[in-house]
């Protein structure tokens, strides 16, 4: 779902994110003797199986005939709106080899190798687009380099230039639910302030800046939110607790420990929203 290993905050910033860890190989086993990698994801995001079929149907009534997918990791959603829109075809770009690898194997298991290419490059002035529908989902650092605050605009303004005339664009952002104290900003990903974010009516706003027309407006809910954080850490905890004396294991267990501390200081606080949102004319 993005270039990068996790962030909860859809930036670049990653809190103790496991990425030193092992990644598991296409049986969902590690290579070597480490704990397996994200086996337990649909998803690359708090993102639940029915708002997923909400926002395929609603994108595949487009009938789109092209699809990108920046920062895709490895590009569930994109593959579920190939299925649904069987005349289109799909590009994810990703900087995660592994992550790629996986979305090929899912796109061969079903049958939709043929229309979904996974590339292994940066999504930076890319010129992949125009495609009639531009999925970014928790990647906007994949279209700018800038730091916050400018980084949402930027992005907005690559995704307009990315999309085709009457397309669609669905971006998942992080916004303030409310504003986060200091004492949760301590406890965040490292260098978390109060300007990374702004709360979602101003992130729509920055989208009607940018030339959108926002068709669509919903945000992640606290269950979809302990899921995906549940599940990016579920195979490492059994590991840890089925190994507790390994060599990788007090390294992996301090990683594994900062992230659910600050996850548990962004709970609440950090939203993300998902726009889909129409290009306006001229």
């Amino acid at each position: 779902m993005t270039e990068y290993e996790h962030t909860p905050q859809t930036a670049a910033q990653t809190p103790a994110g496991i990425s030193a860890t092992p990644v598991p190989d296409a049986a969902g086993t590690a290579r070597g003797d480490g704990p397996p990698r994200l086996t337990r994801l649909d998803f690359h995001g708090p993102l639940s199986d029915e708002r997923a079929a909400r926002m395929v149907a609603r994108l595949a009534r487009t009938g789109p005939r092209s699809v990108l997918d920046v920062g895709c990791g490895w590009g569930e959603l994109m593959l579920r709106l190939l299925a649904a829109a069987p005349g289109a075809t799909g590009t994810g770009l990703d900087l995660n080899a592994e992550d790629l690898d996986r979305g090929r194997r899912n796109a061969a298991d079903r049958a939709l190798d043929d229309r979904a290419a996974f590339v292994e490059e940066s999504a930076l002035g890319t010129a992949r687009g125009p495609a009639d529908v531009v999925l970014c989902l928790g990647a906007s650092q994949a279209l700018s380099q800038a730091p916050p605050p400018r980084r949402t605009p930027q992005a907005l303004a690559e995704l307009r230039r990315l999309v085709a005339p009457g397309g669609r664009v669905l971006l998942g952002e992080g916004f303030w639910e409310r504003t986060p104290r200091p004492a949760e900003l301590a406890r965040m990903w490292p260098g978390a302030g109060a300007d990374d974010h702004v709360d979602l009516g101003a992130l729509v706003g920055l989208a009607v800046d940018a030339g959108f027309r926002p068709e669509w407006t919903e945000t992640a809910n606290a269950d979809e939110w302990d899921d995906f954080e549940s599940g990016y850490q579920a195979d490492v905890e059994e590991w840890l607790a089925a190994h507790p004396g390994h060599p990788l294991a007090d390294e992996t267990r301090r990683r594994v420990d900062a992230h659910r501390a600050a996850y548990t200081a962004y709970r609440g606080v950090l939203g993300i929203a998902y726009l889909t949102l129409v290009p306006v004319a001229g």
